[in-house]
């Protein structure tokens, strides 16, 4: 079942044009639309960042952000997420995680580069720098990975059955994790296509699975840069995406070894980097 938190109701006017008379039919409705809350992410007390995001899986989204900024490596460096309410806003409450790390984990909050709102649309909008975007997270091992094509074409119709949500606002964008025999394991839908993998990256971090060294990654619409980083953080070796990938997500999968599909549709696939994962 979908989180109560990811749709809300709002009043609409629903407007319809004849077009042989000409008349326009005005009519007063009710639409469910994608929920939008802003996200404040503290570690140790201080605020690291604030997201745009579809309020749901909180602790998720905060464990896989800290991983995939490089911030911490391994569930062992986390004590505690804990979500509190806001203060002195007129938003709803619960907009506040707080992030305590174990004991003997040394950060340097002030590296974090993401102090600035950050869209829900692209992730790194907040980056300080040209050179914080790209994160220090090595290539993964040998191509010894490898799925049959029917069952990566079979991905697209388990992700769109799954997208609750969205069947209802069609204003999400979902991130789907997937075994080596095409059965779904974990999927997130939120507003931000970052946020939804930063769901599943930290539902794994959190469940203590990482790497995912045998699963594959569908996101539900474009693959980019950051969602290519992402995956390679928690050590994904087959990501997919049902439209396009940018230039600079082929590049960085072709350099991180990275098998990376686009067009991921009926019958079609485009594979653009590390092609011997797909028999």
């Amino acid at each position: 079942m979908p989180d109560p938190g990811q749709s809300t109701r709002v009043q609409r006017e629903s407007l319809t044009l004849d077009p042989a008379s000409g008349n326009v039919t005005r009519t007063p409705e009710q639409d469910l639309v994608a929920a939008e809350q802003p996200l404040e992410l503290r570690v140790e007390g201080k605020s690291v960042a604030v997201v745009m995001r579809t309020p749901g899986h909180d602790e998720e989204l905060a464990a896989g952000f800290l991983l995939t900024e490089n911030v911490v490596r391994s569930r062992k460096e986390i004590f505690e997420i804990s979500q509190c309410p806001s203060i002195e806003t007129e938003l709803e409450e619960n907009n506040v995680i707080e992030v305590l790390l174990s004991k003997g984990t040394k950060v340097d909050l002030d590296e974090l580069t993401r102090h600035v709102f950050s869209s829900s649309s692209c992730g790194i909008c907040g980056k300080a720098t040209i050179e914080s975007v790209f994160q220090s997270f090595p290539p993964l091992p040998a191509e010894e990975f490898a799925v049959p094509a029917a069952t990566i074409l079979s991905l697209p119709d388990k992700l769109q059955a799954a997208q609750e949500t969205f069947e209802r606002t069609g204003g999400l964008h979902a991130s789907a994790l997937f075994d080596r025999e095409g059965n779904l394991l974990l999927i997130r839908e939120d507003v931000g296509r970052h946020n939804a993998l930063d769901k599943v990256v930290g539902h794994s971090l959190l469940e203590d699975t990482l790497p995912l060294a045998e699963h594959i990654l569908l996101v539900s619409g474009r693959f980019s840069f950051e969602l290519a980083q992402k995956a390679l953080a928690a050590g994904i070796p087959i990501v997919a995406g049902i439209s396009a990938p940018s230039s600079l997500a082929v590049e960085f999968a072709e350099a991180s070894n990275q098998t990376l599909i686009g067009f991921l549709r009926g019958n079609h696939m485009n594979i653009y980097t590390h092609a011997s994962r797909v028999q």
